[in-house]
């Protein structure tokens, strides 16, 4: 289940004349009883509401004053989330003769065509209000304030993802609701602007019209979710994007140093700029200080799957479980925790969206025990390993897309292929550029095709332990010789770059600082072209002693790269 949530908006909508029809109700109730939440949103207030819609107990929240104030009504806490309406502006616009007007909790509203005023109003007190238009009505709210932060508001303490979530509106002020939604529809009476907007326009008007859509919803799911939210670019070639989406089961493929890494963090890259949620296994470190992670585990400290799901539980948290910790053997039990506990959090959640497990030929197969598969739905997961021909025949007969990186791309593909008994698909005969990568979308039967993939923008560190603790090649270590070149002593690492750098008279560390050469390794040798900026900035700065130039670099470097130890 992937839409865990409907959204309506009342007038118009959910109503006709300020009245809900019974079969409206029954269906709301059905929607309910499948698991997922309702929400009402709408610009009445909260008083009114009530008065001429006595059901408000159906749903787990109500956004009212057009995104302003928040109503529970199991506990029936009202909570606001803007400020108060000026007194200053209320009074104005009854100078102005404005008398039609009512005051909530952040909203002030009134009629056309006194929006003239009420813009006057503002301009003449200097306040940061805006004008919201709802079929002839005029609403004044501070500026930002309307449906759709009320609904992120209300999904917030209901730790649910707006992507996770269907709305539905007819009018002006349902623009950002449905925008934001994951799903966005409009009832057949909607304004035309509006239906512009939305994902899916209903064939039925008011509560004929969500009825259809809650119907929808229990027999498609995901399905609904077309939109460019839910899209997610891997690359391109002469026909377009390269895409894959919710329901996708995509396997990353290719032999070290191919690719695979940078990829997966283009991927989270464009996943972060939909909001769209991600947990990642990383079997060997290969994620560590991803941009916008949290890290569960480290090489001393084994993660454990409770952990994982109480990250999770903020929408906003991507997560990485860092696996280092565990040997290959423990596999198996850390899975078996994982997996049932995750895959509850999914049936309550539709989050994370997408599951990304590295070194998927080393993860337990599903048929090792009922416990490791996430349900019957793998949706929303991508696989990266070496070894596709290692991966469980049963895991490689869900994938839907394959991307198949460097040299060994063609035999990636044969061998998912002849796991899942499939004949190889068209064009995989075709000559690849270097720069090129195999994408196929087997679910589609559709031939390959060789896009040109994303790249991150971020500074990926793949080899950051490397780097740090590990062992560089001769070529990429640093060597302090010296002004006479009577030393040479080689660094393999940061650790040993950092000790030596202590152990070393003055006169060594200056001729290397005034030389620029920790900059120039810095930014050629480790590949951190903001280390190496830094750095030079130490180098250039004349005024610093030689304990101070040391002691600044040495922060430098201590800083990027978890404190690699100096002594």
């Amino acid at each position: 289940m992937y839409l865990m949530a409907l959204a309506t908006d009342y007038d118009g909508t959910l109503a006709e004349d300020g009245v809900v029809r019974q079969e409206t109700l029954e269906a709301l109730k059905r929607l309910k009883e499948t698991g997922r939440k309702l929400l009402l949103v709408t610009g009445r207030e909260l008083p009114d509401l009530k008065r001429v819609f006595p059901h408000t107990d159906l749903f787990d929240k109500v956004v009212v004053e057009n995104g302003a104030l928040l109503y529970s009504p199991d506990s029936e806490e009202e909570k606001p989330v803007a400020p108060a309406p000026p007194p200053e502006f209320i009074e104005r616009l009854r100078q102005k003769g404005v008398d039609n007007i009512s005051v909530g909790r952040s909203i002030v509203a009134t009629w056309e065509p006194h929006q003239t005023a009420a813009l006057e109003a503002i301009n003449e007190l200097g306040l940061e209000l805006e004008i919201i238009f709802n079929k002839g009505a005029v609403m004044v709210l501070p500026t930002g304030v309307n449906k759709a932060t009320g609904l992120k508001s209300a999904l917030k303490e209901m730790q649910l993802s707006f992507l996770n979530v269907a709305a539905v509106g007819d009018a002006e002020n349902d623009h950002a609701l449905l925008r934001t939604a994951g799903c966005g529809a409009a009832v057949a009476n909607a304004l035309p602007a509006l239906k512009d907007t939305a994902d899916l326009v209903l064939a039925g008007a008011r509560g004929e019209g969500v009825e259809e859509l809650i119907a929808e919803i229990i027999a498609r799911d995901h399905a609904l979710c077309v939109s460019e939210r839910h899209r997610i670019p891997i690359g391109e070639d002469v026909d377009g994007a390269a895409e894959i989406g919710p329901r996708d089961v995509l396997l990353i493929a290719g032999r070290s140093g191919s690719g695979k890494s940078t990829l997966v963090a283009a991927l989270s890259e464009r996943l972060q700029e939909r909001h769209s949620q991600f947990c990642v296994f990383d079997a060997k470190g290969d994620y560590d200080g991803l941009e916008g992670t949290v890290s569960v585990g480290s090489s001393l400290v084994p993660p454990t799957g409770s952990e994982v799901v109480e990250l999770l539980a903020n929408p906003d948290d991507n997560v990485v479980i860092n696996a280092l910790g565990l040997e290959v053997e423990e596999y198996p039990e850390f899975f078996s925790e994982l997996m049932p506990a995750l895959s509850a959090f999914r049936a309550r959640t539709g989050r994370p969206h997408w599951l990304i497990i590295d070194q998927a030929h080393l993860a337990p197969a599903s048929r090792d025990s009922a416990s490791l598969a996430l349900a019957d739905d793998r949706s929303g997961m991508i696989m990266i390993t070496v070894h596709p021909e290692s991966v469980s025949p049963d895991v490689l007969a869900a994938v839907t897309a394959v991307v198949a990186l460097g040299p060994t791309a063609r035999e990636a593909i044969e061998a998912v292929c002849a796991a899942v008994g499939q004949a190889p698909p068209d064009g995989l005969d075709e000559p690849q550029a270097r720069d090129e990568v195999l994408f196929w979308q087997c679910s589609s039967g559709a031939a390959v095709r060789r896009i040109r993939v994303e790249k991150p923008r971020q500074v990926r560190k793949r080899h950051t332990r490397k780097v740090a603790e590990g062992h560089l090649d001769e070529e990429a270590s640093f060597y302090f010789r010296g002004p006479e070149q009577e030393m040479n002593l080689r660094a393999h690492n940061l650790t040993i770059f950092l000790q030596i750098a202590e152990g070393i008279n003055d006169e060594t560390w200056e001729h290397h600082l005034r030389g620029g050469d920790y900059s120039k390794w810095f930014g050629e040798g480790i590949g951190d072209a903001e280390l190496a900026e830094e750095a030079a900035g130490i180098e250039e700065d004349r005024s610093l002693s030689p304990a101070e130039s040391r002691d600044r670099i040495a922060e430098a470097v201590r800083r990027r790269y978890s404190a690699p130890a100096s002594g």
